[in-house]
């Protein structure tokens, strides 16, 4: 997944994305004030927009306005020094998804971020099961037909990405764009050298294969996706 983190306190934003890259593994780009913040929005790219409101050249409530005026759904969290309830109220009322409160601890950001990333992709529980398979987001476990296996980081975060878009063709660019930020040099047979190890870990021989190939389009999961809940639902 992507964060955008759009903070002007240098040391703050060094921590969240610190925090963000270090914990669940995102991929985080950093603008330093509200018309940079909302020049790379423009790439609907991001999972997630972490937005001050005190930012320079462009406030962080006129950012999140003009997010929602061209029609920009991204969840955005935001960070805001003033608890007032008339505060609070004008940012949900703008289309803000969800606020923290300056101080704040790292730990909620990451729990806060997680949370908004998950339900912005139509998923409630923090653990996903597509057919025999299951990913436990908050420790970051994956299991086949009850026996674990170990990814790479990367290969965790590519079958994570997947598993939030079932059945869908998701081309390599597309992977390129949500797993990794500006810093890196994008190459798209990276991406062909991860899902190679993920398929192989996940179980070669497989009849249908796990994750498809679809030649010149992408990837997809094909086994029937089920939330634990709906799994649950349909053994009770």
């Amino acid at each position: 997944m992507r964060v955008l983190l759009v903070e002007d306190e240098i040391r703050l934003a060094e921590n969240v994305a610190h925090a963000l890259r270090d914990g669940p593994g995102f991929a985080v780009d950093h603008a330093e004030d509200g018309q940079t913040g909302l020049d790379l929005a423009e790439n609907l790219c991001y999972d997630l927009i972490i937005l001050d409101l005190m930012l320079p050249k462009l406030d962080g409530l006129t950012v999140l306005r003009r997010l929602r005026e061209r029609r920009d759904s991204t969840a955005v969290l935001i960070l805001t020094a003033r608890s007032e309830r008339s505060s609070i109220i004008q940012l949900l009322n703008s289309g803000a998804d969800d606020y923290l409160s300056k101080p704040f601890d790292l730990g909620e950001v990451i729990a806060r971020a997680k949370a908004l990333i998950r339900r912005g992709k139509g998923m409630a529980s923090p653990a996903l099961r597509l057919g025999d398979l299951e990913l436990h987001t908050g420790d970051q476990s994956v299991f086949r037909a009850g026996m674990p296996i170990v990814l790479s980081p990367m290969e965790y975060r590519i079958l994570e990405y997947l598993m939030h878009r079932p059945r869908a063709i998701v081309s390599k660019r597309e992977l390129l764009e949500h797993m990794y930020d500006f810093n890196w040099v994008h190459h798209s047979n990276v991406i062909e050298a991860h899902v190679s190890n993920l398929r192989r870990k996940l179980g070669e021989g497989t009849n249908p294969p796990t994750i498809e190939n679809l030649r010149n389009r992408g990837y997809r999961l094909v086994m029937e996706y089920t939330t634990f809940k709906e799994a649950e639902d349909e053994s009770a």
